[in-house]
């Protein structure tokens, strides 16, 4: 990224940034194709040894008689809904779990407001904590950009209801990725209206070097168990 994201800035303050920020309209060889055709050819790479690990770890998830595969609404390019896939991380019933443990927390529910995420998430199965710190669970994704929901880089795809919250306008260009410049950033110290920023840079900053460097780091970032 050109410049580093500011952790302070309030939400009028982020919205009135980004919406003042002239985003380019997509062009150019790499955005109009050439992003599309490395993606097909990273998954197709990668189809077999995704698989050689995913079958094994599906395994083991559905061992409580449940199943392996979890899928949820996400927020694609130009506003598209889609199924986006997961291996299943959490229990049963979690969002009732969650709605139970947020009333009864005020400074969980101050945390998950700020960042749409818990630190310690009531929900996650044991198994599902190292998942999400491998970022394992996330290779499922790989189906999703195979049939054009998804980028191997781009902005982390946003949950419906997100909209309301979020105040940049980049997101909506874009094909959401597997990985990006918030996957490998300080993401956990971050608030989720900040992610606005890290979704306009990559896209101004979209090459073929831009999504090279991403996924190196994204290599980094599994390396050090950074997710949760």
């Amino acid at each position: 990224m050109n410049e580093r994201v500011s952790s302070r800035l309030d939400m009028a303050e982020l919205r009135k940034l980004l919406e003042s920020t002239s985003v380019p309209r997509s062009a150019g060889l790499y955005r109009g194709h050439g992003k599309r055709a490395l993606d097909l050819v990273l998954v197709i790479v990668s189809l077999v040894p995704a698989l050689l690990i995913l079958l094994p770890l599906m395994g083991l998830i559905a061992l409580d008689g449940r199943a392996p595969i979890y899928t949820q609404k996400r927020i694609g390019k130009n506003g598209r809904l889609f199924r986006m896939v997961k291996l299943r991380t959490m229990v049963a019933d979690a969002d009732q779990i969650l709605d139970a443990y947020l009333a009864r927390n005020p400074e969980a529910r101050a945390e998950w407001e700020e960042t749409q995420k818990l630190k310690s998430d009531p929900r996650i199965t044991l198994f599902g904590k190292i998942l999400r710190k491998s970022s394992l669970d996330e290779l499922p994704q790989l189906l999703n950009v195979l049939l054009g929901h998804m980028s191997i880089v781009g902005p982390r795809p946003m949950m419906v209801g997100q909209e309301s919250i979020y105040p940049g306008r980049a997101y909506y260009e874009m094909r959401p990725g597997i990985t990006g410049y918030w996957q490998i950033s300080e993401r956990n110290e971050t608030s989720f209206p900040q992610r606005a920023e890290y979704d306009t840079a990559y896209y101004k900053d979209l090459s073929f070097g831009t999504d090279v460097k991403v996924i190196l780091g994204t290599l980094r970032v599994v390396v050090s168990g950074t997710g949760y």
